[in-house]
């Protein structure tokens, strides 16, 4: 079977990191285009014009949209018009709104639109959700706290309006937390924390709750310098599960259970050949709605300005 022949559109840190070597590590796909209006790749044929791509490199197959959000709708339809599959980095969009007409517009193309949640794919997540699905849940605790000098130099576009702030590392923890979790949960109160300067949250504390009133806390911040915490901890009848680094490493009672590796976005792109070979889709809107509701239900607080 032929390679399913790749665009990658937006090429920055997350694209370089991850995304090209996850595609040159499957024997199932290809790059063979990139569109950046700053940026390129050595040997892949580059474009600063998308539709030029499309028109140019015909026999693309598959367009993967690492953009910012606010720009990731109009590429996709213009994409599903030319008859591609569409991959979407998280968050899938800047609204929930933007996601229902790409959803329809899959369908109609008869292609595949794939909202990708990489932390989903941490190899400790699956292992974690089997053994939640039948233990009485206590409580949850989230505690997801990074550098975002570190992991989003200069990228000022995160502190503008449908870029998320905080919630650009939260919704991992969030996607996480609904894949493993046997029922939904909803938000119930939320304090967010502004910079004087910025437009976006640097930090938020949320509370949720599942229908049965289990409590699920969570606390996101983006100014933790050292060691980054990226741990979900759940208290239950079976004992206290504890998914950290990410979800790589599982620990029961303390106890190792699985010590992964990163294999985040290998995943992603194995899921993806299996939905476009029958031209499936999968967008899951539960992380992006929780940040939705955060922003609506959540108290906002004002706090020194950030550079």
């Amino acid at each position: 079977m032929s390679p399913i022949r790749i665009a990658l559109v937006g090429i920055g840190k997350i694209a370089r990191d991850q995304h090209v070597p996850a595609i040159a590590g499957h024997d199932g796909l290809e790059l063979v285009a990139t569109c950046s209006r700053h940026a390129s790749l050595d040997g892949v044929r580059s474009f600063k014009d998308f539709g030029e791509m499309l028109r140019d490199v015909p026999e693309i197959d598959a367009v993967s949209l690492c953009t910012p959000p606010t720009a990731r709708q109009a590429f996709a339809l213009e994409a599903f018009e030319a008859g591609k599959h569409v991959i979407l980095e998280k968050p899938p969009a800047a609204t929930l709104a933007e996601l229902e007409p790409l959803v329809a517009k899959a369908k109609q193309a008869n292609r595949t639109l794939f909202a990708t949640w990489h932390s989903r794919f941490a190899d400790g997540v699956r292992p974690a959700r089997e053994w939640l699905a039948d233990a009485r849940i206590e409580r949850v605790t989230v505690n997801w706290k990074e550098d975002v000098r570190h992991w989003h130099p200069g990228q000022d576009w995160i502190w503008e309006p449908g870029g998320l702030g905080v919630f650009d590392p939260g919704i991992n923890a969030l996607s996480i937390v609904t894949a493993i979790l046997p029922r939904p949960i909803h938000l119930t109160k939320g304090e967010l924390s502004f910079p004087a300067n910025r437009a976006t949250p640097i930090a938020a504390s949320l509370r949720f709750a599942d229908v049965t009133g289990v409590p699920v806390e969570a606390e996101f911040d983006w100014r933790q310098t050292g060691p980054q915490s990226w741990d979900i901890e759940v208290v239950a009848d079976k004992g206290r599960l504890t998914l950290s680094n990410g979800g790589a490493l599982l620990r029961v009672d303390g106890k190792t259970v699985l010590e992964g590796r990163d294999r985040e976005y290998p995943g992603i792109y194995a899921h993806f050949t299996e939905l476009a070979a029958s031209n499936r889709s999968d967008v899951d809107l539960a992380p992006l709605t929780l940040v939705a509701d955060a922003f609506m239900l959540g108290r906002r607080n004002t706090v020194e300005a950030f550079d």
